[in-house]
C-alpha cells in the first residue's frame, strides 16, 4: 500500500530535521521552492511576516547568506554551539489540495552551548509543495513559545 501523502510530508519533515541537526546545510537549501519564506515571527500570533518584525523572514538568498555565515567559521554566535537535536511530534493535517499539504507539528529543539542544555519549544507550521519531483518546502513557519522572553544568541536554523 502507498504512503499517504500525509505520512510522506511527514517523513519529509523529519527528514529536513535530521539535516538541519546534521548541519547538511546544502541539502537543506535543497529542500526549497525558490519563492519560499523561512519565517521565526517575533509576535507568535502575528501572520502579517511582510509587515512586522520578526527574527528571521528569509526568501531564497537571505537563506543562503544564513547558511553561508553559519559555515563560513565566522559567526561568532556559532563558535560555543555544541548541536542541536529536534524532536517533531503531533503532526497536524491543516488543508491539502492538488498543489500543496499544509502541516502543524509541535518542535522541541534542545541546542547544548557550552555543556549548558537550552530548550526551544515551538509550534511550526509547514506548507509543501507536491512536484513531480515529490515535495518541496514552500513556508516554513516557527512560532517560538518563548519568542517574547530573552533568546540567546541563535547559532543554528530553527
Amino acid at each position: 500500500m502507498a504512503d499517504s501523502m500525509f505520512q510522506q510530508a511527514i517523513d519529509f519533515l523529519n527528514r529536513e530535521a535530521d539535516l538541519l541537526d546534521h548541519k547538511a546545510y546544502a541539502d537543506w537549501l535543497g529542500l526549497w521552492e525558490r519563492d519560499g519564506k523561512y519565517v521565526v515571527p517575533v509576535d507568535t500570533h502575528e501572520t502579517d511576516f511582510a509587515n512586522t518584525l520578526n527574527f528571521a523572514y528569509d526568501d531564497h538568498a537571505m537563506r543562503e547568506m544564513r547558511v553561508a555565515r553559519l559555515q563560513s567559521g565566522e559567526s561568532v554566535s556559532s563558535e560555543a554551539q555544541e548541536g542541536t537535536v529536534r524532536s517533531l511530534s503531533r503532526f497536524c493535517l491543516l488543508d491539502e489540495d492538488e498543489t500543496s499539504i499544509h502541516l502543524r507539528c509541535a518542535m522541541f529543539l534542545s541546542e547544548v552551548r557550552l555543556a549548558k542544555p537550552l530548550l526551544y519549544p515551538a509550534n511550526v507550521e509547514y506548507r509543501l509543495t507536491k512536484t513531480s519531483e515529490g515535495l518541496r518546502l514552500h513556508t516554513k513557519v516557527v512560532r517560538l513559545i518563548n519568542a517574547g522572553h530573552h533568546l540567546n544568541t541563535v547559532a543554528f536554523i530553527f
